[in-house]
């Protein structure tokens, strides 16, 4: 194999309308991005990183779109005009060549270090971290190499997501010191709790998720253009480096590292990743579509003024419980100078002004968490939760105001519980904290996991036309009385020593007293659900 285009060749792997998965080209994702379902990968965040870079090549195909008129235009199409797309990747087929002798797609050419030589590949691939072998689902002859296809996708999940540390020192960069190229952070998604809107099909979602370029959420420079468009990388960090990134575009496919893979035959057996382009996320917010933003006290200290920070994904943490902090009613994106505690994702705040609100959309995320001074992966979080478009949308304020109500009132019954596992523990014998809170996360673990699906389940179901105090009322009644069957359950498994109890803190702690505390907890964080079982 002389060549691998990812114009050409199959490489992306996606879920069709039809519940298959199939591999396919570039030109084949966006001839059937209407019967496409999403892009999938081999991790969530693999899937996220291809999608980001499917999302430039659908802004340098259409222009943006620029304006909203275009983008409505585009909206009104049954099925994507390919010609656009196929025109774009003609002009720059040699760059999305894996193998190209100069331009090979996302790596340097040329690329050595003063030993010479590659890595295996655990330095490539994502689940395969090294020095943990424990955590990979590959083995054997699966980690000495790979088709092109596989070693393609995660390339580009590499320059998203590769996690910090040192690296080896490319000749020609003279940030090198000693061989070693040091720590210059994470892949720039990396920093992101990635954030899209899921339009039901891939053509929906890329124009959901590429705001017109007259539109006030994002902003771009002239300049702003993928990494496929720019002047081929050096080992050197670029020359423009300090006036980046130019835009959305700029990110999308930012060079966090220098690779250059090696070949045998028709597969991949080796690797060689060195820095790359450094670049940090503050403030970027008005240049990064997709991700929520938070504001960041602690590196206000630090740099001054005020600054905002990716919203990051916590492991284990439903996306509706974030709901308060992305909704754009809540969250509203305003100006950086006013300084408003969080700012909800452009694309979300796009699909709110563009969306019906009687549609129902789907919000996605997926992250990477990064452990020991983000040079090792620790987890990789991914969720989606249906939505009624309203709630993205100015006409409904309160329809935004009342799941924000929703989930607080949920997060304080869940903590009732938990205060019910300690106080059982305690009353158990246990003195350490370290049991007691154990069994107050393990409760609550079980709390939300119960909670869960009936929550999403209420979410999906509201719309412009229902009575919000009743819908409010029914989500009162239902968590109410899933906390206080879950509460009864760890009553009975206290046992009887709980139920005799002893002192603490000065004062005498048992089962009835902990279960009577819990009882007017739940009260007072779901006072709607006034049934009989709660009172």
């Amino acid at each position: 194999m002389d060549s691998f285009s990812l114009v050409d060749e199959p490489w992306v792997i996606v879920l069709t309308d039809e519940d298959a998965t199939e591999t396919v080209s570039l030109l084949e994702l966006f001839r059937r991005a209407h019967e496409i379902r999403e892009v999938v990968g081999d991790l969530p965040t693999q899937g996220f990183a291809i999608l980001r870079l499917a999302l430039a090549v659908f802004a340098r195909a259409f222009g943006g779109p620029p304006t909203r008129k275009a983008w409505e235009s585009l909206w009104a199409q049954n099925r994507p005009d390919p010609r656009p797309v196929e025109e774009y990747l003609a002009r720059h087929r040699d760059r999305f060549d894996l193998f190209h002798p100069r331009t090979p797609f996302f790596q340097t050419a040329g690329l050595r270090t003063a030993k010479g030589g590659f890595s295996g590949l655990e330095r490539l691939v994502a689940d395969i971290p090294a020095g943990a072998q424990y955590f990979t689902t590959r083995a054997g002859r699966g980690l000495e190499r790979l088709d092109a296809a596989e070693a393609a996708r995660w390339l580009v999940h590499l320059q998203a997501y590769d996690p910090s540390g040192i690296k080896s020192g490319a000749l020609g960069d003279p940030r090198v010191k000693g061989g070693k190229g040091y720590p210059i952070g994470v892949g720039f998604a990396g920093n992101l709790g990635g954030l899209w809107v899921d339009g039901g099909d891939l053509w929906r979602t890329l124009l959901l998720n590429s705001p017109p370029w007259d539109q006030r959420g994002v902003q771009r420079d002239r300049e702003d253009r993928p990494a496929w468009e720019a002047t081929p990388p050096t080992p050197a960090e670029a020359d423009d480096v300090d006036d980046r990134p130019y835009g959305p575009l700029d990110l999308y496919t930012w060079q966090s590292r220098r690779v250059l893979l090696h070949r045998d035959g028709d597969q991949v057996d080796g690797v060689l990743v060195t820095n790359g382009d450094k670049l940090t996320p503050q403030n970027l917010h008005r240049r990064e579509p997709l991700t929520a933003w938070r504001k960041s006290e602690a590196q206000a200290r630090k740099l001054g003024g005020v600054v905002y920070m990716p919203r990051e994904h916590r492991p284990g943490h439903a996306l509706w419980r974030g709901l308060a902090t992305l909704l754009p009613l809540s969250a509203p994106r305003g100006r950086a100078e006013s300084g408003p505690p969080a700012l909800t994702a452009a694309v979300v705040e796009w699909a709110g002004e563009v969306l019906g609100v009687r549609e129902t959309v789907a919000l996605r995320t997926a992250g990477m968490v990064y452990g020991v001074q983000s040079s090792i992966v620790l987890d990789v979080v991914e969720d989606r939760v249906m939505l009624p478009a309203a709630l993205l949308g100015a006409q409904r304020r309160d329809l935004a105001a009342c799941v924000v109500e929703a989930v607080a009132a949920t997060e304080n019954a869940v903590r009732a519980v938990g205060r019910l596992a300690t106080d059982l523990a305690r009353a158990g014998g246990a003195r350490e904290s370290a049991t007691t809170d154990g069994a107050r996360d393990e409760l609550e673990r079980l709390a939300y996991a119960d909670l869960d699906a009936a929550f999403r389940r209420w979410l999906v179901e509201l719309g412009p036309d229902v009575d919000l105090d009743t819908r409010l009322t029914a989500w009162h009644h239902e968590a109410a009385g899933r906390l206080v069957r879950l509460a009864a359950e760890a009553v009975r498994a206290a046992g009887p020593v709980a139920w005799v109890g002893r002192e603490v803190n000065g004062r005498h702690l048992s089962t009835p007293q902990a279960e009577a505390r819990f009882r007017a907890e739940l009260r007072r964080a779901l006072p709607l659900s006034v049934t009989e079982e709660v009172a």
